[in-house]
């Protein structure tokens, strides 16, 4: 089944591992690594608050309407 998933976050979380390297989790959704940040995010540094984007399998960006405003964002 197909969802649709609207994320607001442009950046990754990073978690500190005691006694470790920091692991960087993907909050963009674009990562091809999930849920590691590949630095895709870098991506979505120029999109516009409050406008809607869908990105294509090659990373390409277009606006599209945002016609689901009743789903919640994270």
């Amino acid at each position: 089944m197909a969802r649709i998933v609207k994320r607001t976050q442009t950046g990754p979380l990073k978690i500190e591992i005691p006694g470790g390297q920091p692991v960087w989790i993907c909050q963009c959704g674009l990562s091809k690594s999930q849920p590691r940040c590949d630095g895709a995010h870098k991506t979505a540094r120029t999109e516009e608050p409050g406008k809607l984007y869908q990105y294509d399998a090659a990373g390409n960006r277009k606006e599209i309407t945002d016609a689901f405003g009743d789903i919640t964002t994270f």
